[in-house]
């Protein structure tokens, strides 16, 4: 009786030992059901466009329904705090920027901070763009500064958050060049570029995504300056702040990237990159979020962790002044 029951007990430790762990850790069985993904900004913005075309993907792609939630506020810390506080299985990820993973812990307690998150891939680069309505006064770049030197904190520019690559950069604006804004922020592009739109706002600073570039395209707005180092393709004839003299003024660009909560399993998170990768090679992803935003090469999760600590060397001693 005793050696039938170690022969029984034998037998189920091996049994559960071929089995291997369980559904959180085993790539095979991964993902067996929906998944959350969260966006930390208003529908409509360019990081609920990806997120939702990227879901539509990974739903193909997975074999499992993947649910887009949007959880705004607090310059896209709301929606990162519940990522970091969820369960690292796999079914809770986020479509996330910079700003609420570099930037924003750097000014606040947030309780968590860069390495708090497993990185997937990166999704998209969007450099910035100033705009305004195009019965706007300021037909110019040269004649917006002008008159925001000679009104300091009165030319209002609505912004896509206050801790945004977008906002950091207007402050180094005044602080290193002496042209102050009224800086407006909103829960992401979508809403500050409708505060511009309803002439609530005298400009727009945020990603040249197609939530500005439609208007500007259409004629409703019109582009002042970027933020990138050189001119973009789709924006020739705007010079970047560097022409006008605002030497410095690059760091604006906003990057876009999936990541899970740290401790995710590691199998998990490379099943994840495999389909993001795939998914931006899609047509109808790229149709969907605009080629022009996808990186050339693929940016995935070792290199997405270079660019987070690059970012947060860069960012730091401009935070601390």
């Amino acid at each position: 009786m005793f050696k039938k029951a170690i022969v029984s007990c034998a037998a189920l430790l091996l049994s559960a030992a071929c089995a291997g762990p369980g559904p959180a850790g085993d790539a095979p069985d991964y993902p067996n059901d929906e998944i959350r993904l969260i966006v930390p900004y208003a529908a409509g913005g360019p990081t609920d466009i990806a997120g939702r075309a990227v879901a539509r993907f990974l739903e193909r792609d997975l074999g499992q329904p993947v649910v887009v939630e949007n959880l705004l506020g607090a310059s896209a810390t709301t929606g990162t705090t519940e990522l970091v506080q969820s369960k690292p299985d796999g079914y809770t990820i986020e479509m996330a920027t910079t700003s609420p993973l570099v930037l924003v812990p750097q000014l606040q307690n947030l309780g968590y901070d860069k390495d708090s998150v497993a990185t997937i891939g990166v999704s998209m680069q969007i450099a910035s763009v100033l705009a305004v309505r195009a019965d706007s006064p300021y037909r110019t770049a040269e004649e917006f500064f002008v008159a925001a030197r000679q009104n300091p904190d009165r030319i209002t520019v609505s912004l896509p958050g206050a801790n945004t690559p977008q906002g950091i950069e207007l402050r180094r604006l005044r602080d290193e060049h002496g042209v102050a804004l009224s800086l407006v922020p909103f829960n992401g592009d979508a809403e500050a570029v409708a505060t511009l739109l309803g002439g609530n706002s005298d400009a727009f600073f945020g990603s040249s995504g197609d939530v500005v570039m439609s208007r500007i395209r259409s004629g409703e707005f019109r582009a002042l300056t970027v933020g990138s180092a050189q001119r973009l393709p789709y924006l020739p004839d705007t010079p970047t702040f560097t022409e006008l003299g605002f030497a410095g003024l690059t760091l604006s660009t906003s990057t876009y990237g999936l990541v899970a909560p740290d401790g995710t399993p590691p199998e998990i998170t490379k099943r994840l990159e495999e389909a993001l990768r795939a998914a931006l090679e899609d047509p109808a992803v790229r149709e969907q979020i605009g080629a022009e935003y996808i990186p050339a090469q693929f940016i995935g999760a070792q290199d997405f962790r270079s660019l987070l600590d690059e970012s947060w060397a860069i960012y730091e001693p401009i935070l601390r002044r």
